[in-house]
């Protein structure tokens, strides 16, 4: 029964450790997607500003 209850408390430990990893990774990616939408609208700021016609990956290029 000592074993089993071990084997429990490293499974919880274990656990507990990868939930706080995720957590991080979880703030991080929120993070980053802010920065990546950040630098996604000023590239189009200066795109209309040299009224260029460059291409996200989202869109289709005006001859399809």
């Amino acid at each position: 029964m000592h074993e089993i209850e071990e084997h429990i408390a490293h499974l919880t430990r274990t656990v507990d450790e990868l939930s706080d990893v995720v957590a991080r990774q979880q703030r991080e990616i929120a993070t980053l997607t802010r920065r990546v939408q950040l630098l996604i609208e000023r590239e189009a700021g200066r795109q209309d500003e040299a009224g260029g016609g460059a291409f996200f990956a989202d869109e289709r290029p005006p001859h399809w």
